[in-house]
């Protein structure tokens, strides 16, 4: 297994899909097109993923990153999203959307989720994203209290390496 340091790549990829799956392929294609220019014979494994919220018709979505306008600020994307699921639902769900790439151009893909609620304030580590926000149906707690063993026993990441595992070994 090799990563983008392995393979010198760091090139930014513009995400410009309307769902996680298509920005997972949009990664897992630009990745394949650069080994194939380099020499490279390999399958490509990528992921697009990001938080889902049904009181607001499933944002953020593919724009969970850059929710608030500015990329990666968690604190700004927290705060717009409290904000506007007030008088809301708040059930949610993390998403993830693997794509495994072949070396022949077809691929494969899993998706996991993992669901729980958004709450109005932050608890737990503040330093990724929405975890102290949400409150995991899973773990009884919010992601920002877990441990990193305990998130990613549940986590919508490791649900959909699960399921890509599950295809490879068929």
């Amino acid at each position: 297994i090799l990563s983008l340091k392995d393979i010198n790549f760091s090139n930014e990829i513009e995400e410009t899909g309307t769902t996680f799956f298509e920005n997972a392929l949009i990664k897992a294609e630009t990745i394949h097109n650069y080994l194939k220019e380099i020499g490279l014979d390999a399958d490509v494994i990528s992921d697009d993923s990001g938080l889902c919220c049904l009181g607001i018709n499933l944002e953020p979505g593919i724009y969970s990153a850059r929710y608030a306008g500015e990329h990666g600020n968690a604190k700004l994307n927290r705060d717009k999203l409290i904000k506007n699921l007030e008088d809301r639902v708040k059930e949610a769900y993390f998403i993830c959307t693997i794509v495994l790439y072949h070396i022949d151009g077809t691929y494969e893909y899993k998706e996991g989720k993992t669901f729980g609620k958004i709450i109005n304030e932050e608890i737990g580590d503040t330093s990724f994203g929405y975890d102290c926000i949400f409150l995991s149906d899973d773990l009884g707690k919010t992601f920002g209290e877990a441990t990193s063993e305990e998130k990613n026993k549940v986590s919508h990441r490791y649900r959909a390496l699960v399921e890509l595992k599950d295809l490879i070994n068929k």
